[in-house]
């Protein structure tokens, strides 16, 4: 009888946990068998490992094999431990050496011909595995390096055991050249012709992480808009580009050489259904939409079709930066800290108040009632798109400051809100907001009549507050909020009226 312990990762929502793989080598009857919570596709490992070691050359044991995937209160998920599996069958069955193991750990899928082919989620894998030196398959060497350098590869079984016994050298491919970073592959904000407010509001928001809400006739540019937003953004520093990338590997869309270095933009349609915009499954939790726009721009363009329900689901990760996933046999916690800019018609038909509007009466109502008040709330601009005039179309070129002039701006004023220690200024809270934007007796006293009127709920206040301090910081100035900077906070806050809603 002979025991084996390999060391791996499994991987549950964006996070990778250790897992060490035993396996025994017994008396009984040939089985082979698989414990501590596996899923479907990790229980499938079973006939791939069987055929893998058969088809490399060694020897499959005739004896009761079990294999415990440790802690077992985690649920285990995918094919990523298919490669440590193999390997402590070969060491139980004393055709691999103990001693080759030490310090190293295993992910990777098997192919039924011994070869090792990625899986989704290296990067996460690999960084849950601490001090171990990971062996990877070929496809994962990217990811693997950019948690370790020394990551080992192995294109198939027999390679890896050769490379372990040191009858062969490990494979060390050429590293590729870094991917060239630029803007051009962005839109430009000098693109949009006409809309100078519009383009004034999407540096606020930048500059402070507002959400945005544009309401407009069809043809005004507010897709245009939104679609320049994220070119407006500061590159991610090192933690938020680390934690951007896992999430796009851990979601299968990690295709870089390097960290993820620019603010992800996605814009889902609406008629994603709940799990793809939120993340989550029935046994393998996923990262959606709000994870994969974390740390960059979510757009919801045609914000009234989609459904309420989907809608009303935002509200909590818009406020605390993170989505919590909870199913029967599993649960998880995914970053979900993204810049929310949705569009959308003032009414189904499309001309609301830009028009002779075609709506019924209670056509208007079901629209309005597509938008709670409590999500309203959670945006901080609110813009009325108009149609450009014709002479500045006819211009062709947009004017006004190209994204990378704005960049500039924005990542000052995002440099000033971090000495506060937020990333940006929309992260205040409470006795913050009171310290950092305190107001002028002018501009209390006048924000003081709106609360009092019930124009503005007690969070539009605090919001306005802090739109009015990334304004002033900006314009590079100090001291309090004064009348001035408040007023175009309530001016870019705007209202509902235009959707519908009542303000």
């Amino acid at each position: 009888m002979m025991l084996a312990v390999v060391r791996s990762s499994t991987l549950i929502g964006v996070d990778g946990f250790p897992v060490q793989v035993e396996v025994h080598v017994g008396n009984g009857l040939p089985t082979f068998s698989i414990v501590g919570l596996p899923d479907a596709s990790c229980r499938e490992s079973r006939d791939r490992v069987r055929a893998a070691i058969a088809t490399s050359g060694f020897k499959w044991p005739d004896t009761r094999i079990t294999v415990n995937l440790a802690p077992t209160h985690l649920r285990k998920s995918g094919s990523a431990l298919d490669l440590a599996i193999a390997v402590g069958i070969l060491a139980a069955s004393n055709q691999l050496a103990m001693g080759a193991l030490d310090g190293l750990a295993f992910i990777g899928e098997l192919g039924l011909d011994g070869s090792l082919r990625p899986v989704v989620g290296a990067l996460p894998l690999v960084h849950a595995m601490g001090h171990l030196r990971p062996v990877v398959p070929p496809g994962n060497l990217t990811e693997a390096r950019l948690v370790r350098s020394d990551a080992l590869i192995a294109g198939s079984l027999v390679d890896l055991v050769e490379s372990l016994e040191g009858r062969s050298q490990w494979v060390t491919p050429h590293d590729p050249d870094p991917s060239p970073p630029g803007l051009g592959e962005e839109p430009d904000l000098c693109e949009v012709q006409g809309q100078p407010v519009a383009k004034r509001a999407l540096e606020v928001a930048a500059a402070g992480g507002h959400h945005v809400l544009m309401t407009g006739p069809p043809g005004a540019g507010k897709t245009m808009l939104a679609e320049r937003l994220s070119s407006l953004l500061p590159d991610l520093d090192d933690e938020l580009a680390f934690d951007v990338s896992r999430i796009h590997s851990a979601a299968g869309h990690f295709h870089d050489r390097d960290l993820i270095r620019r603010p992800p933009f996605r814009a889902p349609h609406h008629s994603a259904s709940l799990v793809a915009l939120l993340g989550g499954g029935s046994a393998t939790l996923r990262p959606g939409e709000v994870s994969l726009a974390s740390g960059g721009v979510l757009f919801l363009d045609e914000l009234g079709e989609f459904p309420a329900g989907h809608l009303d689901a935002l509200r909590q990760p818009l406020e605390s930066g993170q989505i919590h996933i909870a199913r029967a046999s599993n649960a998880a916690v995914m970053p979900a800290r993204f810049l929310l800019v949705a569009a959308t018609n003032p009414c189904p038909c499309g001309l609301g108040r830009w028009g002779e509007c075609r709506c019924s009466t209670a056509a208007l109502a079901r629209y309005g009632r597509r938008l709670s008040g409590p999500l309203l709330d959670r945006f901080d601009v609110r813009l009325a798109v108009e149609r450009p005039e014709a002479m500045s179309v006819l211009k062709g070129r947009g004017e006004g400051p190209d994204s990378l002039s704005v960049r500039v701006r924005v990542a000052a004023a995002r440099e000033v809100a971090a000495t506060r220690g937020v990333r940006c200024n929309r992260e205040l809270r409470g006795k913050e907001i009171d310290k950092f934007a305190p107001l002028s007796p002018k501009a209390r006293d006048y924000l003081r009549g709106r609360l009092a009127t019930g124009v503005l709920t007690m969070r539009g206040a605090q919001r306005i507050r802090v739109m009015a301090l990334t304004i002033k910081d900006l314009d590079g100035a100090d001291g309090p909020i004064d009348d001035v900077d408040l007023y175009e906070a309530i001016l870019l806050r705007g209202d509902e009226s235009t959707i519908g809603v009542a303000s």
